[in-house]
């Protein structure tokens, strides 16, 4: 997995996508919150950018901060694999969050 290839300024773009799926529902599930905490291990991330990530499970990141088109064509597999992780961990796929991915998906193919 690249996920270790990534610089700072990209890791944090991934967990803000990745907090940003975990809000498409409304309602961030236990399983949801393990998983953001999870990456954010895994991607080793130090104290101040653990703390963004966990501001971001208490209010999403803006539409204004998403741009698909900031994320490297070389990552953007990798962001679509975690946000699918991310929307299944709870074990449920609401529509929202189907309709999210599916959106995802396509900008990523035209950004």
């Amino acid at each position: 997995m690249q996920i270790y290839t990534l610089d700072r300024d990209d890791r944090m773009r991934l967990m803000k996508f990745v907090c940003a799926f975990a809000w498409a529902d409304l309602d961030i599930a236990d399983q949801e919150r393990s998983f953001v905490h999870r990456m954010s291990r895994l991607l080793d991330l130090d104290a101040d950018d653990r703390a963004r990530v966990a501001d971001w499970l208490e209010l999403p990141p803006s539409v204004e901060e998403l741009d698909p088109a900031e994320v490297p064509p070389a990552h953007r597999r990798l962001f679509l694999e975690l946000a699918r992780g991310l929307i299944h961990a709870d074990g449920e796929v609401s529509e929202v969050e189907r309709e999210n991915f599916v959106l995802l998906e396509r900008l990523f193919g035209r950004a």
